[in-house]
């Protein structure tokens, strides 16, 4: 028996967790490219913020 969340569909932990997943991976790619300086800077911000957004979105219902 499973019960019936109020939360909406786009404020679930699967959806959530997977565009986290996509944050960190632009981060990584940001941090390896060689080729504009401005991404490079600004990729440990991103890829901090996909960590965070992450830890917060796992503990959402699924």
């Amino acid at each position: 028996m499973s019960i019936k969340s109020s939360w909406p569909k786009w404020l679930r932990r699967g959806p959530l967790e997977m565009a986290a997943c996509v944050v960190i991976a632009l981060g990584i790619f940001m941090m390896l490219q060689p080729f504009a300086l401005v991404l490079f800077t600004w990729s440990f911000v991103t890829t901090l913020a996909g960590v965070l957004m992450f830890t917060i979105v796992s503990k959402f219902p699924d």
